[in-house]
């Protein structure tokens, strides 16, 4: 839905039209930002606005699991004392917030930046499920944890990954049920987070 404010400034109008194509804002909070930024120091809006540029010009792929970073490995890969015994896959980036916030899971991820959802056109060749393969041989993994969002999509993905997986010889477990059925991981609470976690079970 536009934001039409046909009697204000185009500048005005323009900022309000670009934040209501954000997630969760609608034409109301898109107002109500454009003019908290109208009000707030010339300063804070210039930084917020180097930020932003800086978010897509510094950023690209983790060239090892593929979450965001500022050069070809993320802090997390660059982490020495992470476990490296164990590859946590999770579907999008922002899921590994969700799990550091947990501060239960030690180990490292893979992003698959997506879910197999035939219905939507995704399949395995669309996701990076080759490259998670591609890191399992010939490495010392002892065990693959499946975060994906517990949806139907997240479910086949899953499924499909213990299938590829299990014949390597590696153990392949699942985030528990305290995760409510179709909701997504990053917005899970810590405490549910970390009683998925503390209870994955092996998939057979």
């Amino acid at each position: 839905m536009e934001v039409n404010q046909s009697n204000t400034a185009d500048s005005v109008n323009r900022l309000m039209q670009e934040l209501a194509k954000l997630p969760g804002i609608g034409p109301k909070s898109a107002q109500r930002l454009t003019y908290h930024l109208l009000r707030t120091q010339k300063e804070y809006v210039i930084a917020l606005a180097e930020a932003l540029i800086s978010l897509k010009n510094s950023t690209r792929l983790c060239s090892v699991c593929f979450n965001i970073a500022d050069s070809d490995f993320c802090p997390i890969c660059r982490n020495e004392k992470r476990d490296k015994s164990s590859i946590c896959v999770v579907e999008q980036p922002q899921d590994i917030l969700a799990m550091e916030h947990s501060g239960i899971y030690k180990g490292l991820y893979h992003v698959l930046h997506g879910a197999i959802s035939p219905t939507d056109g995704i399949g395995i060749n669309d996701i990076r499920i080759e490259e998670l393969l591609i890191r399992l041989k010939g490495k010392d993994i002892s065990e693959v944890i499946l975060a994906t969002n517990p949806t139907l999509e997240g479910e086949q993905t899953a499924m499909y990954l213990n299938k590829i997986i299990v014949p390597l010889g590696i153990r392949v477990t699942r985030l528990a049920r305290g995760l409510p059925f179709g909701t997504e991981l990053e917005y899970a609470d810590d405490v549910t987070l970390t009683r998925a976690l503390e209870g994955r079970q092996e998939l057979k």
